[in-house]
């Protein structure tokens, strides 16, 4: 074997023991589980509350059924899909997240670099330790930016992150609509972690378990907001970033606001944490581009319905305008072929990609989008779909899909 060769068959050699050890999401999950500190693989793996929003997630997606047809497919399917003009790998994609790197410190830059070697979609969360320029040189293909609401001094943050972003190549900009307050994730307190996030003597004792994580963290240091670090002054420390973004953040964006960001930007403009058919109908009449069907993972309160028993009336409801990405409770490509089933475009995944760092560190990442993505290929080969439109005609059974009706009731 030639020299150059050799790393090529080394690498296919590391995938299939990969493959092998580790076939879904949720070997990833256990694996994060027993490798990370406690407080880490609490923040990736939590929700609000007793956790109810992350299990009905969970259960609803898994009682979605897809019926099949059988001597239609004769070679593999085809899986690349579409969003705003560029074609990706599949329609799979990485959701925004905020703060990745208290769950695996330089989360951003292996998510980024991941993205870009897979040609799948990265959503870069504004609360992350990399800023949107950095993102945008790892990433140039596949970035998108999302934003949280930042109203002081007429949005000045905000628009000025816009600006940044455009100038830095983003593909898709994405406001974050439904976190107007932050509200409490029981596994994260009693695990200890605090805002902002700081190594104190419990969480260093806790951190002392898991190598792997404090290589990470010395590598890449403690997480800063950096994105944000140009609006504080000079020489800030963790505390005094936390309290400058408590101040200059919160609250929902409200319609004219919105409308603000859409003159602005001229790209792709994307909502995130829609969950009501007339919020979709209002934003498709203002030009919004795309929708996040999203319940925020079930982070931000248990109380709401699963992203997909809502898909379906959404999807009525925009008629096809715009397009729509199922998020909250991903964990396999058999759940992307349901979402994308009852008229999603693309599902992107969180929590699963936090579990994969935890798992494997850097190599993580890619290996859960191959994972997504060979699951999504076979299936549809399964079901006998040939291309991604014949998925959505798939006969399929959602015993918990919300009707109109239920959204009208007073």
């Amino acid at each position: 074997m030639k020299g150059p060769q050799a790393p090529v068959g080394a690498d296919m050699e590391r995938k299939r023991a990969l493959h092998a050890r580790y076939p879904t999401a949720l070997d990833l999950r256990a694996r994060a589980r027993r490798r990370m500190p406690n407080f880490a693989f609490e923040y990736m793996d939590g929700g609000a509350g007793a956790g109810g929003g992350v299990d009905r997630n969970w259960s609803a997606l898994d009682h979605v059924e897809l019926v099949p047809r059988y001597g239609l497919v004769a070679k593999p399917p085809a899986v690349t899909g579409e969003l705003f003009g560029s074609v990706f790998s599949a329609p799979i994609g990485i959701s925004p997240i905020g703060g990745p790197g208290t769950a695996f410190p330089g989360a951003e830059t292996y998510l980024a670099k991941a993205a870009q070697a897979a040609r799948v979609p990265y959503t870069l969360g504004v609360l992350s330790g990399v800023t949107v320029e950095q993102a945008a040189e790892m990433a140039p293909d596949v970035l998108w930016f999302q934003l949280y609401r930042f109203a002081n001094n007429e949005h000045k943050i905000g628009l000025d992150l816009t600006r940044r972003a455009a100038a830095a190549g983003v593909r898709v900009l994405v406001l974050t609509i439904d976190t107007p307050i932050r509200t409490t994730r029981p596994r994260e307190v009693k695990s200890g972690i605090a805002n902002p996030f700081k190594l104190n003597m419990r969480l260093r004792m806790d951190a002392l378990s898991s190598p792997a994580w404090l290589t990470s963290l010395a590598r890449n240091g403690i997480p800063r907001f950096a994105s944000l670090t140009p609006y504080m002054p000079p020489n800030t420390n963790l505390d005094e970033s936390a309290a400058f973004i408590r101040r200059e953040s919160g609250g929902a964006f409200t319609w004219d606001e919105i409308a603000k960001y859409r003159e602005l930007w001229r790209g792709p403009l994307v909502l995130k944490g829609v969950l009501h058919p007339e919020d979709a109908e209002r934003a498709v009449a203002m030009g919004i581009d795309g929708l996040f069907v999203t319940n925020h993972g079930g982070r931000q309160i248990e109380g709401l319905p699963s992203s997909i028993d809502v898909l379906p009336a959404i999807a009525s409801a925009v008629g096809g305008k715009c397009a729509l990405i199922l998020d909250s409770g991903v964990r396999s490509g058999l759940d992307a072929a349901r979402a994308v089933s009852l008229g999603a475009d693309a599902a992107f995944v969180g929590k699963a990609f936090l579990w994969s760092l935890g798992a494997l560190g850097p190599e993580g990442p890619a290996h859960l989008i191959d994972l997504l993505t060979e699951e999504f290929r076979s299936t549809m080969g399964q079901l006998g779909c040939k291309t991604i439109a014949e998925l959505r005609s798939v006969p399929n059974r959602h015993p918990g899909k919300w009707t109109r009706e239920e959204f009208a009731r007073p």
